[in-house]
């Protein structure tokens, strides 16, 4: 039996496609920086993906991690996410502007993961497939109160949901609160290349403070 964080905590990775308030703990991630538009071919958004596979499955396939969720054989690579921002935009991002685009592609780590086992991982997949994997970083981050909710269709049809969210913070006496260490949030629960644009699931989250 395989431990799948998907199942294991519904509420940050399955939640309604309404929104909802809530707050997230300090989660370790493999992470790579970049900017520029993720459609483009030979992006950096692209090429980060390749690199966290790489580091997740070197992780998960080593001696090292094994066995170590109690009662499970192995764990289910957890899905892809991203933070997101453009420079001086504090309402989110502008989807008409994605050459601004900054991002964070993450992949979270299991909790037993250590900063040593991580490096440990970076140098054998230097050594194995002989690439720069420079890039990647271990990240710890805490979001916080947040408001989210699941996002189904297109990535660019994404501003009609997070008006629902933000109209949703404002009546439940939230405001946002998006700043350079509380970002735009998704988690991608649908591979693009073998889902219907109109069937992807991602999670939406946004960082949110009590109105004064």
């Amino acid at each position: 039996m395989a431990f799948d964080y998907k199942k294991e905590y519904k509420e940050f990775y399955m939640p309604k496609n309404k929104p909802s308030i809530i707050e997230v703990p300090k989660m370790n991630y493999i992470a790579v920086r970049g900017k520029g538009n993720p459609n483009e071919e030979n992006s950096e958004y692209k090429a980060s993906i390749g690199l966290l596979y790489a580091i997740a499955f070197t992780i998960k396939m080593s001696y090292k991690t094994a066995h170590k969720i109690e009662g499970y054989f192995e764990y289910v690579v957890p899905p892809l996410e991203g933070f997101w921002w453009q420079e001086g935009n504090k309402n989110g991002i502008d989807y008409k502007s994605k050459e601004k685009l900054n991002f964070i592609s993450i992949i979270r780590l299991p909790d037993f993961v250590t900063k040593e086992e991580f490096n440990w991982a970076i140098k054998e997949a230097t050594n194995k497939k002989k690439q720069d994997f420079s890039k990647v970083e271990f990240l710890s981050h805490e979001e916080g109160l947040c408001v989210q909710c699941m996002h189904i269709g297109a990535y660019d049809d994404e501003p009609t949901t997070i008006n629902l969210m933000h109209k949703y913070m404002l009546e439940n006496g939230y405001e946002l609160d998006i700043a350079e260490n509380r970002l735009h949030h998704e988690i991608y629960l649908s591979d693009p290349r073998r889902c219907e644009t109109s069937k992807l699931k991602t999670v939406i989250r946004h960082p949110i403070r009590k109105k004064e």
